[in-house]
Parts: structure tokens; sequence; C-alpha cells
């Protein structure tokens, strides 16, 4: 296991820095859109989220919601669409319109290999759950967090949105129990193809 470790962490690293490098001039427009369709906002949205071992990090992503979407939420949970310690909403009325499109895309989430590189995710792993999440969670859900949290996972490439949380749950640690570099790179090649697809985004 160890070996898969540092085996995993180098390629995180290379994939990552090559990621970044040759989407730099596409990420910069992804940029430029945001900010022209909300001057005061922000580009890059960052959020506190719950890594291995339960240590807390900041996660980058591209901002898709408006400003004070954190403030909104409160009135919207009632209207969640999705079971269990997680909020989900098809028709979330905070999304801008360029949010729309990076979401359903999965564009919103390319910052994560910055990430990456710093050690706090992988490119493959458990979503990192968001810390009033966690305080939910049984003994049995914390599984989740006993591995470094990831850009993709099994869950994203088993139905994503369409899957409830206890079901995501499921995905997850049957993925640390079988982990590995086949298991990994299978599903890298599969999150390619589910996001050219983008159906299950939202």
């Amino acid at each position: 296991m160890y070996r898969y470790v540092a085996i995993k962490r180098i390629l995180d690293i290379v994939i990552a820095f090559c990621g970044l490098v040759i989407l730099l001039p596409f990420l910069l427009l992804i940029a430029i859109l945001i900010k022209c369709e909300d001057p005061k906002g922000s580009v890059i949205f960052s959020q506190i989220r719950v890594g291995k071992d339960g240590k807390l990090f900041r996660m980058y992503k591209f901002r898709s919601m408006v400003t004070n979407a954190e403030k909104l939420l409160d009135k919207l949970l009632d209207q969640n669409e999705v079971e269990g310690a997680m909020f989900k909403m098809k028709l979330d009325p905070r999304v801008t319109k360029v949010g729309r499109f990076i979401r359903k895309t999965s564009i919103d989430e390319l910052p994560q290999l910055w990430n990456v590189i710093m050690g706090n995710m992988s490119l493959v792993g458990p979503r990192p759950p968001l810390p009033r999440e966690v305080e939910e969670y049984t003994e049995y859900q914390r599984l989740r967090l006993s591995v470094v949290p990831g850009c993709t996972g099994l869950w994203q490439v088993s139905g994503r949105s369409n899957l409830g949380f206890s079901e995501m749950v499921e995905l997850d640690i049957q993925y640390i129990e079988r982990r590995g570099l086949k298991t990994d790179l299978i599903i890298l090649m599969k999150t390619i193809k589910v996001v050219l697809g983008s159906k299950d985004a939202f």
C-alpha cells in the first residue's frame, strides 16, 4: 500500500501540473467570462472542506454562483433533492448563466488541480465534504475520511447527481477497500467519458 500511495502522489503532481500548464489559456478565458457576467464577484470560489483524517483545508473552484450564495442556502435547504448529509438542487437559483455551463461540464472543478499539487486532494478519491455535512456522519460514513479526497471518484462515474448520499458513501467505501493504480486509471478514463457526456451534473 505504501508503494501505491507514493506512486499515486507522484502521478497526481505530474498530471495536475501538466494539466494546469496546458489548460492555462482556457482557464483564463473562463475567468474572463465569469468576471464579465459579474464584475463585482471573484473568479475563484474557495470553501473549507474536510480532508483525510478530518483535517480541514481550503478547496478551490471557479465561482459558479452569485456572490452571496452561502447566505441564501438556508432558504433553500427544504428544497434539497438528495437524501442525507448533502445538498443538491437541479435548478438552484443561485447559479449564474456561466456557472450553469461550467458546472454542467465540470469545468468549475479545474482549479482543484492546485489542491492536488498542494497535497490536500488527489485526482481520484472520495469527494471532500463540508464540515456541516460531517457533523451528521455516522461512524461508518466517517470511513470516507480515511483517505485523501479526490477531484473525481467511483461515485462520479457511477451516476453522480442521480445517486443519493447513502449510495455515494457505499461507492466511496468500495473504492477505499479496492483502491489501486489500475482502479484509479479506470476511474480517470471513465471521468473523461462522463464529462464529455455532461448528463448527470448539477
